[in-house]
């Protein structure tokens, strides 16, 4: 701890010699004023000793401001000077502990992500918002005053870190513990690092300009950064009469270009869309004596009353979870219930769980020998191949088609419809069936549903079941010259709110979209139209790459548009 001391001369009547031709009167004048000096100087040493532990104490206890010192020990003892000399200005101290820190501004990230916030009109360099101190102070100190009132956020960041090496505060709850999260990633990253022997390495991963206020307690945990992923732009693309520019953050080269070209295409015919089903789900699994009273349970459920009454217990969690139907399926003593519901404009998995839990409880008071194994018993199912999905769905189900004109075919895609259609089959149908596919029946739409997810904030893991797609591309029209093209995709699972929706850049690009947020008159529709749009994309990706495999072009797109060279 450093004070900042200014060391005045008080100036009395006394002190004053005019000039009368009287040497001795001015030996003695000078004498006095020179024994006054060297007895204040003594004075303000012992003084200076005896109150250096004391005013350490208060300091730490905060009962003593800073400010209000350094006011008392310079400005008051110049109260009485009456001089031409222009006094020094007095700044205001920055000190740990008296609250007198500032931030002029937040740094600007070269690998920015997000907006940049300015605290002031002068914003331009990097500034460090943390409290400053010449030397860290000692354990004790530290442990002192974070077991204060002040807290851990008057303390250094090197502060900090030593407590944390000393297994007072944990690393994860740094954000709460400083009360600054920006400041909190940084001393994360500088713990971590420091500990992975990675200290160079992660400079190349941003931090800054991020507003990690929105992903506390909603996206993500021990935080050290953000990667930002190129955001590419696709359309005009027709879909039901509505055209849309569709984002997608992807790093695959071409994959933006190609669904492009498929887009341009469309651009004259569209695409048309149906949603044929919505329903997210949850399956736990609960367990019974014996078989005869699962058998029981699973009979009592189907009672159109008694499912009501499960209803009512599942509807009341939420405003917008509203229970449809609940399947069933035996395994020995385990009766496994897959709830489905729809859940507004949210993916819903937290709204469907809740709502599951308080039906299971309504269930037990009927069935008190019931015993819940798990919440989730993997019918859901979520996040895992499985053909339930394909087959009954989970989500938006969604069909899209389009009828694309041979010369479009010819022109714009440079192949032809009889081409495209014997691919289809070849690859798509039986290629996917010896391979054994679940919903595999298409040639990327992965690529395109895991672009749209990243870029609009939902949960990219889901595009297991998200990317459950049949391609299917037939003949029609005059002599059957123009192709018919359909995508089936039985299980999209989008939301417009929750999750990665709230973070800036992903709302953005549901903005972009026109669906941000939560429908203000009609919840769901905004997700509907999401999913709507990303089997429209789908469909406009899947023609693209199938002309560029027709044609022979993939490769040599691909080669000329990949201009990495390893060094």
């Amino acid at each position: 701890m450093s004070l900042l001391l200014c060391k005045t001369v008080s100036v009395t009547k006394e002190d004053v010699c005019f000039d009368d031709g009287n040497d001795v009167v001015a030996k003695q004048v000078k004498r006095r004023k020179g024994e006054k000096e060297e007895e204040k100087e003594q004075q303000q040493e012992e003084e200076k000793k005896e109150t250096t532990v004391e005013e350490k104490r208060k300091f730490l206890e905060g009962s003593v401001n800073l400010n209000d010192v350094i006011a008392s020990t310079s400005l008051g003892e110049r109260s009485d000077v009456k001089s031409d000399v222009t006094l020094p200005t007095i700044r205001e101290p920055i000190f740990p502990l008296s609250g007198g820190w500032k931030s002029d501004k937040e740094y600007s990230d070269k690998e920015m992500q997000t907006d940049v916030i300015y605290n002031g009109p002068n914003d331009s360099d990097e500034t460090d918002t943390s409290p400053k101190s010449e030397t860290p102070r000692s354990l004790e100190d530290c442990l002192e005053i974070y077991q204060s009132q002040l807290g851990a956020k008057t303390l250094t960041n090197e502060e900090v870190i030593q407590l944390v090496n000393h297994k007072v505060i944990t690393v994860y709850q740094l954000e709460k513990e400083v009360d600054n999260p920006d400041r909190a990633v940084n001393i994360r990253r500088q713990i971590v690092s420091f500990a992975g022997k990675f200290t160079k390495e992660i400079t190349g991963l941003p931090y800054k300009n991020f507003d990690y206020n929105k992903v506390l307690g909603a996206c993500c945990e021990n935080v050290i950064g953000y990667v930002p992923v190129p955001v590419g732009i696709v359309g005009p693309l027709l879909i039901d009469g509505q055209l849309y520019h569709v984002p997608m953050a992807t790093t695959e080269v071409c994959l933006v270009a190609s669904t492009n070209r498929g887009s341009r295409a469309l651009r004259k015919c569209g695409v048309t869309t149906c949603v044929i089903a919505d329903g997210m789900t949850r399956a736990p699994v609960v367990q019974f004596p014996d078989i005869v009273r699962t058998c029981e349970a699973m009979s009592w459920i189907k009672q159109p009353q008694n499912f009501q009454e499960l209803k009512n217990s599942f509807d009341r969690t939420s405003r917008f979870a509203r229970l449809k139907k609940i399947n069933s399926r035996i395994a020995g003593r385990d009766l496994h219930l897959r709830f489905i519901a729809t859940t507004g404009d949210a993916m819903g998995m937290n709204m469907v769980s809740q709502g599951t839990q308080k039906s299971l409880q309504k269930l037990q008071t009927y069935f008190p020998d019931m015993k819940i194994i798990s919440l989730s018993g993997n019918l859901c199912t979520d996040k895992k191949p499985a053909a339930v999905n394909w087959i009954e769905g989970r989500g938006k189900s969604v069909i899209c088609e389009a009828v694309i004109p041979a010369d479009v075919v010819a022109w714009v895609l440079k192949t032809s419809v009889p081409e495209l259609i014997k691919l289809n089959v070849k690859k798509n149908l039986i290629g996917s069936a010896l391979a054994g596919s679940i919903g595999g029946y298409n040639a990327h739409a992965a690529n395109i549903v895991t672009a749209i997810f990243i870029a609009t904030g939902q949960d990219p893991a889901q595009n297991i079941s998200s990317s459950n797609c049949l391609t299917v591309m037939e003949s029609c029209g005059v002599d059957g010259k123009d192709l018919h093209m359909t995508c089936t995709m039985p299980s999209i699972e989008v939301g417009t709110i929750g999750g990665g929706t709230v973070l800036p850049a992903q709302g953005a690009c549901l903005g972009m979209l026109g669906i941000k947020g939560g429908h203000p008159t009609e919840p769901g529709q905004n997700a509907e139209k999401l999913a709507r749009i990303v089997c429209a994309t789908v469909l406009a990706a899947e023609l693209s790459l199938m002309a560029a495999l027709a044609s022979g072009d993939l490769v040599k797109s691909h080669l000329q548009h990949n201009r990495y060279v390893s060094h």
